[in-house]
């Protein structure tokens, strides 16, 4: 187990949170590829998405909607964030900001100072697959594990459906 997976683990543990652990091969991390190999719907699975802002002092958040949804960036994210113009964090940052892989960002042990932002849609589900930190590891949960995240926010209208 490398030290981000540790980190994301010993994270789940402090906050009482019941998941799965599933091993991935990190060739199928994204979440595409992972639920056509695993045997997973992308109707049950969620990305977590770092946005930065553009200008001014760069502020971050994360963002979780499902995997058949788009990020309402431009409206919904921009107006929680209260910020002009804000965009996806590059792999770079997202990287330098959490220390995990894009494929493998989830919710969880994020710093302190930034956001999560759930939308709603995700908390209708039975279970829900999320990234683990790295591209080697995924967390099975209830929806509703998420609401232990300290800071966390449900969202209507985060995202837009993509179907």
């Amino acid at each position: 187990m490398n030290e981000i997976e540790s980190k994301i683990k010993s994270f789940l543990l402090a906050l009482s949170v019941a998941y799965e652990w599933l091993e991935v091969d990190p060739a199928f991390a994204d979440t595409a590829q992972f639920c056509e190999r695993y045997g997973f719907s992308l109707e049950e699975s969620a990305n977590t998405i770092v946005v930065v802002s553009k200008r001014g002092e760069k502020k971050y958040s994360a963002c979780v909607v499902l995997g058949t949804d788009r990020l309402d960036v431009n409206k919904k994210v921009k107006s929680l964030m209260d910020v002009p113009r804000l965009s996806f964090a590059s792999v770079e940052e997202t990287v330098e900001l959490t220390g995990m892989m894009i494929g493998g960002v989830t919710p969880f042990a994020l710093p302190r100072d930034v956001p999560v932002y759930v939308d709603e849609n995700v908390l209708s589900l039975e279970k829900v697959i999320l990234g683990g930190g790295s591209r080697s590891g995924k967390i099975l949960i209830q929806p509703q594990e998420l609401i232990k995240i300290p800071f966390v926010e449900v969202v209507r209208g985060l995202s837009i459906s993509a179907q």
